[in-house]
């Protein structure tokens, strides 16, 4: 996202570097000329400022949806862990009477 806003603002300096110098050597009154690069400078203001809240919008739209996929991705990895100890618990556990079933026989 930081290389594309890095173009978008170099993109729209461009387009208001372009329009005052075109402004500029219009041949025009000075009043006249200064109320156009007014206008054309609130213009593009709030052009960058919708572009920028577009873009806000769209990554913060972004991080949410990532956010829930890892979240299912760590709740189906901690559902698939839970199985496996609960496997090897078990194992552990039969291992283990084995164990106690072979002392009480040498104990005998």
């Amino acid at each position: 996202m930081t290389n594309n806003s890095g173009v978008l603002l170099a993109l729209l300096s461009g387009a208001v570097i372009g329009a005052g110098v075109g402004i500029l050597y219009a041949p025009d009154e000075g009043k006249k000329t200064r109320k156009r690069i007014k206008r054309k400078v609130e213009d593009t203001s709030h052009e960058i400022s919708e572009r920028l809240a577009h873009a806000k919008d769209e990554l913060t739209k972004s991080a949410n949806e990532q956010k829930d996929k890892f979240e299912v991705k760590l709740e189906d990895a901690i559902s698939t862990m839970s199985y496996k100890a609960d496997d090897i618990i078990a194992t552990l556990e039969r291992k283990l009477e084995d164990l106690r079933k072979k002392n009480a026989q040498l104990h005998k």
